[in-house]
């Protein structure tokens, strides 16, 4: 009796070691290199902007590479329309891993790593070839690697695109036409300051807040490239367009360092190379889009008004003031570095 009795409580011991060590060793590799094979990984990805707007299109492009590659160890769950918040809650939630993947403008970015607001110069990038090379060239990425200071991980750059001007109030074809229009920014001191230079008067509200800010007559317009106006329906509310490409705006694709960190180098190199292609066909995307998009305005009834390159100079030398009180607060050296780029990558 004691026998069987020995033999039962050696067999659950047995059963009770085999069960702990299964737990411990779950969802990693048996070779030792930290990988995390067997344990299926979450993603989760929001950006601000609608499902039909190519950035979108272009995060369901980096969800199925990534779930392509890593045979659906990390799966990717894509958020739209603000729906995990506006950009910087979704910023912030990086920072502390309850999301892993926003893709904002560099605007808001500048709260976090002042060195961004060096591509909010207005200005700056005269055609997105340009601003394709500096951004993806050894400047771009010294850029993204200061985010790191803050939890969060910079994996490519996508593109919003050219900034434009929309007003419900008169047509804009030169600086005068600016004055005391309420324009509706994004909460970026550089922009805010550069259009109070314009003559204008700029208010920074949340992208969510806005369709309903035009519609009761809080502001007056706002800027932003094509697609993103008339996929927002913003022709519903806004008579007139302008052509002002005041500001080159890249998306950044930002990851939570935290979650970066525990992936295997392997799934490192798969998300990053992904971040990299989807941000390719983003691009692409958008430009056709964005030339799409502005005929699309047209026939809606919105009234195009053709920048002359005389006029956009003169907007720039009004802005120059502004241009140089930031240069020392965002880095003399940064700046200096950027505009040499845009200077190289312009012959």
């Amino acid at each position: 009796m004691k026998r069987l009795f020995t033999v039962a409580l050696t067999a659950m011991l047995i059963l009770v070691l085999a069960a702990c060590g299964g737990n411990e060793s779950e969802g990693k590799s048996s070779n030792g290199d930290g990988s995390e094979s067997g344990e299926e990984k979450v993603i989760r990805a929001g950006i601000g902007l609608n499902d039909k707007h190519p950035q979108y299109k272009g995060l369901l492009k980096f969800k199925e590479i990534v779930e392509e590659k890593t045979d659906g160890s990390i799966k990717v769950e894509t958020f739209h329309s603000g729906q995990l918040g506006d950009d910087r809650t979704m910023i912030e939630n990086l920072q502390i891993n309850s999301q892993q993947v926003v893709i904002p403008s560099t605007a808001p970015m500048a709260n976090f790593v002042p060195e961004f607001s060096v591509f909010d110069i207005p200005f700056l990038f005269p055609s997105e070839d340009v601003a394709d090379q500096v951004l993806d060239g050894e400047t771009g990425q010294k850029i993204l690697d200061k985010l790191e200071g803050q939890d969060l991980k910079g994996l490519a750059y996508w593109e919003n695109g050219f900034r434009d001007l929309t007003n419900s109030e008169r047509a804009v074809s030169s600086v005068e036409d600016f004055k005391g229009l309420k324009i509706r920014t994004m909460e970026n001191d550089l922009h805010l300051d550069a259009f109070k230079a314009l003559g204008a008067n700029p208010t920074p509200m949340a992208f969510t807040e806005l369709f309903t800010a035009m519609q009761q007559g809080t502001v007056d317009g706002q800027e932003n490239p094509y697609a993103t106006i008339y996929l927002q329906k913003f022709y519903e509310v806004q008579d007139h367009v302008s052509n002002t490409h005041h500001i080159y705006s890249p998306f950044v694709f930002l990851m939570s360092k935290t979650f970066f960190d525990n992936l295997s180098e392997e799934n490192q190199k798969i998300v990053k190379e992904a971040a990299e292609e989807a941000g390719e066909y983003e691009r692409k995307l958008n430009r056709e889009a964005n030339e799409k998009y502005l005929k699309k305005l047209q026939e809606e009834g919105m009234e195009f008004t053709e920048i002359t390159d005389e006029a956009r100079e003169e907007m720039k030398k009004k802005v120059q003031p502004v241009v140089d009180e930031y240069k020392s607060k965002i880095g003399e050296d940064i700046v200096d570095e950027v505009y040499k780029a845009v200077e190289e990558a312009s012959k």
